[in-house]
């Protein structure tokens, strides 16, 4: 293994591989890590007998933003290229519940004819969408949205709705746009719930955080209740017990309030409700908050002071406080105590980047149906368009009539990754037509009526619309590194194909843009715009109008980037400063096809974008142009922290289902021979933990929560705290082995309860999950 960020790792396993490229398996070949949302630029050097090994991989030195850094992991990608677990027939599910290879003429006309006896029988929004595009496998999902429209359908979500929407509907109600952290030039960089060192999340993660451990005249806090990666580099480790991040952060604001350390001047000028803060926090008990998180008050009153003394402060709040209790509240907790401090705009603090592609919708959701959408049967806030992960299952187990009837899973396994997988098999069961599209016989396919197969991410023109980086911001579009098997099709000639089917969209409708198309795209353009205004109907199938008629004109068979196209165009006409700074000119339309032909043809990607820090002022989206400091409702929630934290004597330890490790990623990584160290996926718990129960380090322990009993190996590590215990992410998926289908290690979500979830946005609390633990 490789432990540093960057370097060059043999990465070849075994099992049989799909035909040859034609290409030169000596070259390097461009393309992107899959593995967390930096997706990295990577190149590949293929090997083997057959030139399809990924015999060599480095970072690449060409990409504008990682610029050769890669982590150990990216090195492994063989294993999910030539896995034994690929699908290269679309497969029907047979009445005795095996599955028989079909042709795709039938799986697109059966599954567009059950489809739309759905929709006729029970409406389209019965329809459900889930998925649409696993890390960095987002362009493909970018076609879904035409597919659903066709059949009328109207829910969706995907893993964003089990991490972000709480964070998405504080941004929303507080700043009315999106913000990152400038950890690269911050004087301070505070992380709460989050390890860069494993989970990374920023641009060369492991070396900027020992940039920043280095430098005596910077600082890092990290809020996390394990002894990690990150905290081993921290000046301020306050280690929380679990659970209690909504305690140290509110104490955190007080000390602010109550020691006069608000930049009261700045809180003037740009924000609404700096006296209502003041008078709330300034009655919050700091000693008695601090006893509750377990952390000593002068380190916390300490951690609070140098926050206010730094010249620039940048936060990350992740997945250990968005996937715990009262996490809306943390977040909306983490962000004042940027904003009290005047971090906002200027280098080294918060800033809102550009976006190619939103990621999801701006709404912020609703509360009894008012403001916002609400999921048809529970009622549950849609936040960013997306309706919560914990509340699928009960929205399908039910006779409600609008209950959801049918689901079209894509580049998604919500039977092993969403809370309560006993609950969501159930109710993947129940539906009347379950579509799966993948590269793999997942959890989730197994209980699929049919599954297309599609090709792998590195067999296609694929992109990924994680761009937050600032001030230059990078997209790259990432061309095909291996020619696919036979019998697979790419996502967007999948939904091409089921629209076509559904019969909403014809040759006539096209023809006229395929001859605009073959005079050019200043033609095209102007056909393209006309079009959509006067057919509203065809506009909603406007992904697969371009990839229809533009999309054989693009070099290299580059269809599927058809849809960029669009997305250039409304990028520049969003942010035309911006795009002109990057070295684009222009005006209009011309802009936008200026930037779609940089992004066309360069291999390694490009920077679209290059803002000035105002540019982020510019952006906040509030009705005055000033952050609303007040939330009524979170404002409520904190009050009741006063009654501190809550104790279970039936369930005494805490388990956090998901930690990240160094060989742990994405369940794309079926193979389990690809894990070089902890390869059954360890419980780590507390050595006095171990000591009082009888557990050995390496031995095997039963851990029970109130949804089920697994048998675990256990890691004994004094990373953790009494009562706290982990489990890794990415483990317990099915592998095609000489012996038979094994699962390595458990999954997480076998032990997570669909109730356990955010009273506001419905995120699980996979992070805290009550458990008790005794000896095998």
């Amino acid at each position: 293994m490789i432990d540093e960020p960057t370097g060059e790792a043999v990465a070849l396993t075994e099992g049989p591989v799909a035909r040859g490229t034609g290409a030169n398996p000596a070259d390097w070949h461009q393309t992107a890590c899959i593995l967390c949302e930096c997706n990295c630029g990577i190149e590949v050097r293929l090997g083997g007998e057959d030139g399809r090994r990924f015999e060599r991989i480095r970072g690449d030195k060409a990409h504008p933003a990682s610029k050769g850094y890669t982590c150990e992991k990216a090195l492994r990608l063989d294993h999910y290229q030539n896995g034994r677990h690929r699908l290269t027939s679309p497969l029907r599910r047979r009445p005795d519940g095996t599955f028989e290879e079909i042709d795709w003429d039938t799986a697109i006309s059966e599954v567009a004819s059950r489809l739309a006896q759905v929709r006729d029988t029970h409406g389209g929004a019965s329809i459900f969408y889930f998925g649409g595009g696993g890390q960095g496998n987002h362009l493909g999902g970018a076609y879904s949205g035409a597919t659903m429209r066709a059949l009328g359908g109207r829910y969706r979500s995907n893993a964003l709705a089990q991490e972000k929407t709480g964070e998405f509907w504080v941004n929303a109600k507080l700043l009315g746009t999106m913000v990152r952290g400038d950890m690269e030039h911050a004087e301070v960089a505070l992380f709460i719930g989050k390890n860069p060192w494993q989970s990374h999340g920023l641009p060369h993660a492991r070396t900027t955080l020992k940039e920043i451990a280095r430098d005596p005249d910077r600082a890092l806090i990290v809020i996390d209740p394990r002894r990690s990666e990150t905290a081993e580099l921290a000046d301020f480790h306050l280690a929380v017990r679990p659970g209690t991040d909504a305690w140290c952060l509110a104490a955190l604001v007080a000390v602010l309030v109550q020691e006069g350390l608000v930049a009261r001047s700045w809180l003037d000028e740009h924000t609404v409700g700096r006296a209502d803060i003041e008078g709330t926090f300034g009655a919050v008990p700091v000693a008695d908050y601090a006893a509750m998180c377990g952390v000593d008050e002068e380190l916390l009153r300490a951690t609070a002071r140098r926050i206010a003394r730094a010249s620039s402060v940048a936060a990350f709040e992740d997945l250990g406080i968005q996937m715990n209790r009262h996490s809306t509240l943390a977040s909306y907790l983490e962000k004042l105590l940027w904003l009290l401090t005047g971090n906002f705009g200027k280098p080294g603090t918060q800033y809102s980047p550009t976006a190619l592609v939103a990621l999801a919708r701006g709404d912020s959701g609703g509360k009894g149906g008012k403001g916002g959408r609400t999921s048809p049967v529970v009622g549950a806030r849609i936040i960013g368009g997306l309706v919560p992960c914990n509340v699928i299952a009960e929205e399908i187990l039910t006779d409600h009539p609008d209950r959801y009837r049918a689901m079209v899973v894509e580049s998604a396994n919500p039977a092993h990754s969403l809370a309560d997988s006993n609950r969501m098999r159930e109710a993947l069961e129940a539906l009347d037509v379950v579509v799966v599209v993948d590269v793999a016989m997942t959890e989730t396919a197994r209980l699929a009526d049919y599954v297309l197969p599609a090709p792998s991410q590195y067999e296609k023109w694929e992109a990924t619309f994680f761009n937050f980086e600032f001030p230059a911001n990078v997209f790259h579009l990432r061309r095909p590194v291996l020619t696919p098997p036979d019998g697979v099709l790419p996502e967007p000639e999948i939904h091409a194909r089921l629209v076509e089917a559904l019969g909403v969209i014809t040759d006539d409708d096209l023809a006229p843009l395929r001859a605009a198309a073959d005079e050019g795209r200043a033609a095209y353009a102007e056909a393209f715009f006309a079009a959509m205004s006067a057919n509203p109907a065809l506009g909603a199938l406007a992904p697969i109008v371009l990839y229809r008629t533009l999309g054989p004109t693009l070099p290299d068979g580059a269809a599927a980037a058809a849809v960029l196209w669009g997305a250039a165009q409304r990028c520049a006409m969003s942010f035309p400063d911006s795009v002109r700074r990057a070295g684009f000119t222009g005006e209009g339309l011309e802009l936008g096809e200026a930037l779609f032909e940089a992004i066309l043809t360069s291999p390694s990607g490009v920077t679209f974008t290059v803002d000035d820090y105002e540019d982020s002022w510019r952006r906040v989206g509030t009705e005055d142009g000033r952050f609303h400091l007040v939330i009524p409702e979170l404002l409520e929630e904190l009050a009741g922290l006063a009654d501190g934290p809550p104790s279970d004597t039936e369930y005494p330890f805490v388990l956090s289902a998901g930690e990240r490790r160094s060989f742990t990623a994405n369940t794309i990584f079926r193979d389990p021979s690809w894990r070089k160290k902890d390869p059954d996926g360890a419980l780590r718990i507390n050595p006095d933990d171990a000591a009082r129960l009888g557990v050995e380090d390496g031995g095997k322990a039963r851990v029970t929560t109130r949804r089920a009993s697994l048998v675990v190996v256990v890691e004994v590590s004094d990373i953790m705290q009494p009562g706290h215990m982990s489990l890794p992410n990415g483990l317990g998926v099915d592998y095609p082995e000489a012996s038979g289908v094994v699962a390595a290690g458990v999954a997480p979500n076998e032990l997570t309860a669909l109730e356990d979830r955010d009273w506001l946005a419905g995120t699980p609390w996979h992070k805290h999950v009550p458990a008790r633990l005794e000896p095998v």
